[in-house]
């Protein structure tokens, strides 16, 4: 008489989704296929051996594909035109320029991961990275230093404000959840998330640039250089632009807390602070205010507009594609069935609001979902524990949910392609400094939690 093992189904569904995975970088990595196809080839091979209906797997990954961009690919299409305007006009010179005059070439990419730092606060991270990447590409170029030690401080600084910083959506709904206190939530991640952003951004740089070699040919980088020989508009006026859509959102913000939810004035700010709108808004200024002292024609500005959106053609099919690997593992269960893990460690408040965030990050690849989800687990937990503050929980679980980026991320496709990097270069760079991010984040909680 011969006895079966029985898997539960929450095992099966976390060794599909590991199997998922490795199948990803495999094919990618070792087989050389495209990114694209594999995408759509394992998120539909994970859906059916998930056991989800197969009507429904097409939908998800359809949906997951749809949801990621009608934003994403908004905003990385009016974002590239901006730096494209940035570029053409010399305004990203003129801001390299003066960055490297102020700061010195040695310590350009400290200089990089206070300004991503700052302008992250007020917009998502796809946002502030588009609004940012021509400075890179420009300062790299300039100085002749790599891509990866100016690009990891740019994208760590955003990542870390994305993931611990209000009023990122993510962020308050975990304010809300654990009931914390806006203000005093955003000074400690201040307090936390700079060293965290330091160590993620400019020392690990600093690190593993030499360790990395990118090919001398970068199809995006060249929309964002050019020649600065010519007379380049004013400091000023180039870092206003710039900073329009950071400023038009943060007056949205700053209306929803002031203003009586009827209030029309609040409406107004609320449509003009749309990521998408502001961004629309700052290229329509850069028409005048980055093209006037080049007097470029209405041809010219077609022109550039149509040679910076070719290539990103091939990035916004890979994000759609990881999008829709996201919502399939979602829709599956595996995040249910991490969190169900979870749940059985007797760890602390702190502890567990970061151990299920980064599980389901590592599963689902969102910040977003994986720091929702967590928030909504653990608050009834902290509830029945009195004793940790609750802003501490909302950072150790934005850092849980920063954590390890890896082929289902969507973040990890845009900046594998902007950057013109192989899949384990991407691992090696990215994916580390996440990480980082994550488990210094954590670390400095508790250091803060112990202080207090």
């Amino acid at each position: 008489m011969t006895s079966s093992v029985v898997v539960p189904p929450d095992t099966l569904l976390l060794l599909y989704a590991l199997l998922a995975v490795v199948a990803l970088v495999v094919l990618i990595a070792k087989y050389k296929l495209h990114p694209f196809i594999v995408l759509v080839t394992v998120s539909l091979a994970m859906g059916v051996a998930a056991g989800m209906p197969l009507p429904t797997v097409v939908k998800a990954f359809q949906d997951g594909v749809g949801s990621s961009l009608g934003f994403i690919a908004i905003v990385v299409g009016l974002g590239t035109m901006l730096g494209k305007m940035m570029a053409e006009s010399g305004g990203a010179a003129r801001i390299a320029r003066t960055l490297i005059g102020v700061f010195g070439e040695a310590r350009v990419h400290w200089a990089i991961m206070f300004v991503a730092f700052i302008v992250g606060i007020p917009v998502f991270f796809q946002v502030g990275f588009v609004l940012l990447i021509p400075l890179v590409f420009t300062i790299a170029r300039q100085t002749g230093t790599s891509l990866i030690k100016i690009g990891i401080p740019l994208v760590a600084g955003l990542s870390v404000v994305h993931g611990m910083v209000p009023p990122h959506p993510a962020a308050m709904l975990a304010v809300t959840a654990f009931k914390a206190d806006v203000g005093l939530t955003i000074l400690y991640a201040l307090l936390v998330g700079l060293p965290t952003a330091a160590l993620a951004g400019p020392v690990f740089a600093s690190w593993v640039a030499p360790r990395i070699h990118l090919p001398a040919h970068n199809p995006l980088a060249n929309q964002f250089v050019s020649d600065d020989t010519r007379v380049m508009p004013g400091f000023a006026i180039t870092v206003f632009t710039v900073l329009l859509p950071v400023l038009l959102m943060l007056c949205a913000s700053t209306a929803e807390i002031a203003l009586d939810a009827a209030n029309p004035v609040r409406h107004a700010l609320a449509f003009i602070g749309n990521p998408i709108v502001s961004l629309l808004v700052a290229l329509l200024f850069s028409f005048w205010s980055l093209g006037r002292d080049q007097q470029f024609s209405r041809e010219q500005l077609l022109k550039f507009m149509n040679d910076c959106l070719s290539p990103t053609a091939t990035i916004l099919l890979v994000i759609g594609a990881g999008g829709g690997f996201n919502r399939v593992l979602i829709e599956s269960g595996v995040g249910r069935a991490i969190a169900n893990v979870a749940l059985h460690a007797n760890a602390s408040p702190l502890l567990m609001a970061w151990l299920i965030a980064a599980l389901i990050r590592v599963a689902t690849g969102s910040a977003t979902v994986a720091m929702t989800t967590a928030a909504g687990i653990v608050a009834p937990i902290a509830l029945l524990r009195p004793g940790t503050p609750p802003e501490l929980l909302v950072l150790a679980t934005g850092a849980g949910s920063l954590v390890l980026s890896h082929v289902n991320d969507a973040g990890f496709w845009l900046i594998k392609e902007f950057f013109n990097m192989t899949v384990p270069q991407t691992l090696r760079t990215w994916t580390v400094a996440e990480t980082i991010v994550g488990v210094a984040g954590l670390a400095f909680t508790l250091l803060l939690a112990a202080l207090l």
